[in-house]
């Protein structure tokens, strides 16, 4: 008999607060009010755990960078993001997915069914 090890991912979706499955996505992951964790376990929802994001200062959008590489995270669910903040998760491995559905539940579902693709370089925003 052999033991089979869980597969877990966890990834982090913007979100309005309160935060959880429920909340609402936010546009962006710089200035969302929290970020809801979501493990993701042999395909199915696991832990959800919240925690709230720190201001967002000019270039600030490292931060969260770093934080969440701290959270363990390996994947974030986003509706636009910079090229300096995605070189940034690249750097500390965390994959950035193009996010959809207006909310959480929604947008880990669709990333449990692999229809989130990757943001490439040549899909971050230019501001």
């Amino acid at each position: 008999m052999t033991d089979e090890i869980a597969t877990t991912t966890r990834i982090a979706i913007p979100s309005e607060l309160p935060g959880g499955l429920q909340a609402r996505r936010s546009g962006h992951f710089g200035r969302c009010e929290c970020f809801t964790l979501v493990d993701v376990v042999d395909g199915k929802v696991g832990e959800v755990e919240v925690f709230e994001n720190a201001p967002h200062t000019e270039g600030g959008c490292m931060a969260p960078v770093l934080v969440l590489a701290e959270h363990n995270v390996d994947a974030i669910v986003v509706d636009g993001i910079g090229g300096r903040p995605l070189m940034g998760f690249n750097q500390v491995g965390i994959a950035v997915h193009a996010g959809l559905g207006p909310d959480v539940q929604t947008a880990v579902a669709a990333y449990i069914q692999g229809a989130l693709p990757v943001v490439g370089l040549e899909g971050a925003c230019q501001h």
